[in-house]
């Protein structure tokens, strides 16, 4: 059994697979999406962990299962079908696999604003659930436009009232959406956000084209992505219209034996979330094993 991508979801369902006394080759490039983020929040006996000391632990207590291995490698090349998978690596590794996971995340494609990149995750976030209440209270903007916008501002109110939508250009909020902001005192700034300007990625204001300097703290915003792996496409697995993986409630995948779990099948981009998939894949893989024999 092979899963491609070893971070939270991967982990996850290395372990329910490794307890299963299944044999399990997890491969994983390096670089998972939330690696630039300080603290991992929402996740009981780990709130305020960093993400890095999250997946060493799980990394330590998965390999003690010892059908389980692990190996820093990228998986390239996928070929075969349902119970005769051959995977190809990077680094020049072949193998065999009944089964495959992928739990390779998602890319986010960030804006070219200065300072974007240096922010994203520290102070620049996309979910108040994982950061909203280190930022309570505070000068919070949101760089989105039209409903996404309106809707994430009522969201936010609940952590802050000190809120301002940034649309980076011409509004697309209707008339009633425009009126129940102003009665929610939420500013709505139109001109084109030019640079965040920051402290080792912690948010000191927005510059505005015209010349304009906010004072900010947070800034919520959410950039398109693509998935990391283009494997699964290659395979013929279908995608949702947002763009994430389609999976079943057992985390498999529209092509039989191939399944999918973590940020590259859902929006609800949390530790926890992908904690979770990967138990439900691991333990989707055994029964499919067990059914196959």
């Amino acid at each position: 059994m092979v899963i491609i991508g070893g971070s939270y979801a991967g982990l996850s369902a290395g372990l329910a697979l490794g307890r299963a006394i299944r044999n399990v080759l997890i491969l994983d490039s390096g670089r998972p999406c939330n690696r630039h983020m300080p603290h991992s929040h929402n996740f009981l006996t780990q709130d305020g962990s960093t993400p890095a000391a999250i997946a060493a632990q799980a990394k330590e207590q998965v390999l003690a299962y010892p059908t389980v291995q692990f190996r820093a490698d990228a998986a390239t090349r996928v070929e075969g079908k349902d119970d005769s998978f051959t995977v190809t690596t990077a680094g020049g590794l072949v193998v065999r696999s009944r089964k495959l996971l992928f739990a390779t995340g998602v890319r986010d494609l960030l804006p070219a604003v200065r300072g974007f990149t240096e922010c994203w995750g520290i102070s620049v976030i996309h979910c108040p659930y994982c950061h909203g209440y280190e930022y309570r209270s505070q000068a919070t903007g949101i760089l989105l436009n039209g409903t996404m916008a309106f809707e994430q501002a009522r969201l936010l109110r609940n952590w802050t009232r000190e809120l301002t939508i940034f649309t980076n250009g011409e509004s697309t909020l209707d008339a009633e959406q425009r009126q129940q902001l102003a009665d929610w005192q939420v500013s709505v700034v139109e001109t084109p956000v030019q640079e965040l300007a920051h402290r080792n990625g912690y948010l000191t204001h927005v510059a505005l084209s015209d010349g304009q300097q906010l004072p900010l703290t947070a800034l919520y915003a959410r950039p398109p992505f693509e998935q990391h792996c283009p494997l699964p496409q290659a395979l013929g697995c279908l995608h949702t219209e947002a763009g994430y993986l389609q999976v079943d409630e057992t985390q498999q995948t529209s092509q039989p034996g191939i399944y999918a779990a973590g940020d590259a099948t859902t929006p609800r981009r949390a530790v926890t979330i992908a904690v979770t998939a990967g138990t439900l894949a691991g333990i989707g893989i055994n029964h499919d094993l067990l059914a196959s024999l």
